[in-house]
């Protein structure tokens, strides 16, 4: 059995029932059945075998997710690359993962013309239009049925997405993901939203991430429910489609929200389908979970990691306000410790790492023995974020280890003093960074954005901070921002913002 089994049976139970809803274009799972058999068609005419690597780059497109479901019928492994990067970090996958063909969407032929020069053995088709040289994905149809090779029935057991890491500590690495533990992850997302058949789920976050592929899509797949996929995010046009959709599951980072609640529309649409919002991918104070409660929804945190798949803990919809702000309890299928520096489990309240292990868990890294053995120590996952639990067992993130920052022999976790600075109305986004100090090691520098329309002063940030932490967790300085770079999950790039401030410095 392998995952393409879930539309095979939906197929069979609802043929009609709507699978995905794509550009005013409807799929119905008997229709996304066909389409995953006829990208099988298309793999085995690309000489595609088990243990091969399949490429796509493009934006959200539903021929990516027959693509994924098709390398799992026939043992193969795709790789969605991230469309937002550019050329040379495309080359790196590349050379790591030595995809056997690549499926680009027409949009980015142009751009990936260097790529296919550069790595002529690699075979590269397109959806669309067909330029010189390349082959046209719907061309291979035909193509298939002259194929006698005999086609490979993938299991549970067989890896099947390798998805590349941001390199927030280091270069990017290929995070090795099995059918089973997809299929453990949808298990455990089937818990924290109560997902059934029913559901209708909107898909904005872009699918060459975790959490835009396995916190909802694919677990919504293995329910029978529908899936309403844009091509990526546009506020206004989620909006519009929660309310005409009357959508009743998605998953929106911070920084989605923010743009979603700024535009004029919100406050006239009518939202009231949608039983929760699922947030992450960064740390979310508890002011601003309670600032959409505030408006009649229900939002909540879901932690984990891609090496997770990602879902380890979260918050469930009757808990949105009474634990604001917290990661949650450890997921149905998993388990969640807080260690320290010696893997024993720390007290409640007590910060430690945050290590995991369940079968959602990868078994590794692609091609990286040494940094696998590393990060994936007896059965457990390391994961370089720190939290600890409450009384409850609620876990709580307080950064990364790397995101540490070490003033006056003191160690200071930026979100600690970020969620301190949200809290302020007139603050709209904040980072905390450590910029290099003969004194101290580290100074402080807190970088802020206003809200549309507030002033304020360096003092007036200052005085956010005043008893309500130590004084050396203090920022020694305060720089105003337009925007903060961010990676495409919302997360903010620490290293872009510490590299702009010592520029400034050094000028």
């Amino acid at each position: 059995m392998d995952l393409a089994h879930w539309i095979e049976r939906s197929a069979a139970f609802t043929p009609d029932k709507l699978a995905i809803r794509f550009a005013g274009h409807d799929l119905d799972y008997a229709g996304f059945a066909e389409r995953i058999q006829r990208t099988v068609d298309r793999l085995a005419a690309l000489g595609v075998r088990p243990g091969d690597t399949v490429a796509y780059l493009g934006r959200n497109h539903p021929e990516m997710l027959a693509l994924l479901f098709a390398c799992a019928r026939c043992s193969a492994i795709v790789v969605p690359l991230n469309w937002r990067h550019a050329t040379p970090e495309h080359a790196r996958v590349l050379a790591d993962c030595s995809p056997r063909a690549i499926l680009v969407d027409a949009t980015f032929t142009e751009r990936a013309q260097a790529l296919r020069d550069a790595h002529p053995g690699m075979i590269w088709t397109t959806l669309g239009d067909v330029p010189a040289g390349w082959t046209g994905w719907d061309d291979l149809a035909p193509m298939a049925a002259m194929d006698s090779a005999p086609r490979a029935t993938g299991s549970l057991e067989d890896p099947v997405l390798v998805c590349y890491t941001s390199g927030s500590t280091g270069a990017p690495k290929g995070v090795v993901l099995t059918q089973s533990a997809l299929f453990w992850n949808a298990l455990n997302s089937a818990h924290m939203h109560d997902l059934t058949s029913a559901d209708r789920i909107l898909t904005t976050l872009p699918l060459f991430h975790v959490g835009g592929l396995n916190i909802l899509t694919l677990p919504a797949f293995h329910a029978g429910a529908s899936v309403t996929l844009h091509e990526q995010f546009d506020s206004l046009a989620a909006i519009e489609a929660i309310e005409r959709e009357r959508i009743t599951l998605t998953v929106l980072v911070p920084a989605q929200l923010t743009a979603m609640m700024e535009h004029p529309r919100w406050r006239q649409a009518d939202l009231s389908s949608l039983r929760m919002i699922t947030t992450g991918s960064t740390i979310v104070s508890q002011s601003f979970v309670r600032s959409v409660n505030d408006c009649g929804l229900r939002l909540v945190q879901v932690y984990g990691s891609t090496e997770t798949c990602p879902i380890a803990a979260y918050v469930r919809a009757e808990n949105a306000e009474r634990k604001a702000g917290a990661a949650g309890l450890a997921a149905l299928h998993c388990e969640v410790r807080v260690v320290d520096g010696e893997d024993r489990d720390v007290a409640p309240g007590q910060d430690g790492e945050i290590i995991v292990r369940g079968p959602n868990v990868s078994r590794g890294y692609w091609k990286a023995p040494a940094i696998t053995a590393q990060a994936f120590r007896g059965d457990w996952y390391h994961s370089n974020d720190i939290g600890h639990f409450d009384d409850e067992g609620y876990l709580t993130v307080v950064g990364r280890k790397t995101d540490m920052i070490i003033s006056g022999g003191e160690n200071v976790y930026p979100a600690e003093l970020e969620n301190i600075l949200l809290e302020c109305s007139a603050i709209l986004e904040a980072c905390i960074v450590g910029r290099p100090d003969e004194r101290w090691g580290e100074a402080l520098v807190a970088i802020v954005v206003l809200q549309s329309g507030a002033r304020m002063s360096e003092a007036d940030v200052l005085a956010l901070f005043d008893d309500r932490i130590a004084r050396y967790k203090q920022p020694r300085e305060v720089r105003f921002t337009d925007t903060l770079p961010r990676t495409a999950l919302g997360k903010v790039m620490r290293t872009e913002v510490l590299k702009a401030i010592s520029a400034s410095v050094e000028a």
